[in-house]
């Protein structure tokens, strides 16, 4: 049984399709990313998956479940962190999971005890009848978790999950992210972070409403640069239109203070390389999600 299927997956707002016959698989501990830029359709899918929304066409399981016929069993096999704190600032953190657990009606004594294993999972040590507002990001982030987590639900639905949170509490979230997969929990994912996608099993692109491409990581990579990817720096003493040695050859993309040039294959490389002018390095490098994501996402649009 997959945890997560979808087929034909559609959402329209009036005249504007959000989410455009989207189809796809995820399994039981799978970590399941979804990337593309703002408005492709990310957190609007996410929404149906987790039966927050019903589709104007498609079917969505989870679990086996139908979200048609059944959205509250949906519900109840889902969690959902969204890419804002949404606890109440104004309450302590106890105060916070246990209002949580009231909502999805989980006796008093079976609350204490989950509220506890998962305390102690996600390792936060800090004070807990502190006012949430007063907590630093990166442990806010641990609360918001524990909180989606306490109805012990199949799927987690992790929309930006550390946007805005210091690089180190980043890596120890998806450490936590890493021990949820591998206790079986399905996790899926949204994240603007290159670095982090790298993390999940496969990843879905999205743009326009629509995926473009899914696989793992170096899936995608072999396929968006089946030839050599170039790293290109023009020094101070480069000739004035040196770009233009590289038409033909492909789209050059600023990279910092280098360019990215993917080339068809390596007899494209040995009839460049010889031809590269004074005061202009390059060099083959290996792509990461973040030339994927500039190639296969941002290229049209």
């Amino acid at each position: 049984m997959t945890a997560v299927s979808a087929r034909g997956v559609t959402m329209r707002f009036g005249a504007f399709t959000a989410v455009d016959d989207v189809s796809f698989d995820v399994a039981p501990g799978e970590i399941f990313g979804f990337l593309g830029a703002n408005g492709a359709g990310k957190t609007t899918t996410i929404r149906i998956l987790c039966g927050l929304l019903i589709p104007t066409a498609g079917e969505v399981r989870v679990g086996g479940t139908d979200l048609r016929a059944d959205p509250q069993a949906v519900k109840r096999k889902t969690g959902y962190m969204s890419q804002r704190f949404t606890l109440y600032g104004d309450m302590t953190v106890d105060e916070n999971l246990s209002f949580t657990a009231g909502l999805y009606k989980i006796p008093r004594e079976d609350a204490a005890r989950r509220t506890e294993e998962l305390l102690r999972f996600v390792g936060f040590d800090h004070r807990r009848d502190e006012l949430v507002r007063d907590l630093p990001g990166g442990l806010k982030q641990e609360v918001s978790l524990v909180a989606a987590l306490l109805h012990e639900p199949l799927v987690i639905f992790l929309d930006e999950p550390t946007a805005g949170v210091a690089p180190a509490a980043r890596a120890r979230f998806w450490a936590l992210i890493r021990r949820l997969s591998g206790a079986g929990t399905t996790v899926f994912v949204t994240t603007h972070y290159m670095d982090e996608a790298e993390h999940c099993g496969r990843i879905a692109l999205m743009r326009d409403g629509r995926i473009i491409a899914l696989d793992a990581p170096a899936g995608l990579k072999r396929a968006a640069f089946p030839g050599p990817l170039l790293e290109i720096e023009a020094g101070p003493d480069a000739a004035r239109g040196w770009e233009a040695v590289f038409a033909g050859a492909g789209a050059l993309a600023p990279h910092g203070l280098r360019w990215h040039l993917g080339l068809r294959d390596e007899a494209a490389w040995r009839a460049l390389a010889p031809r590269l002018p004074a005061g202009v390095a390059a060099r083959p490098i290996e792509p990461t999600l973040e030339d994927v994501f500039l190639r296969l996402v941002e290229r049209d649009a």
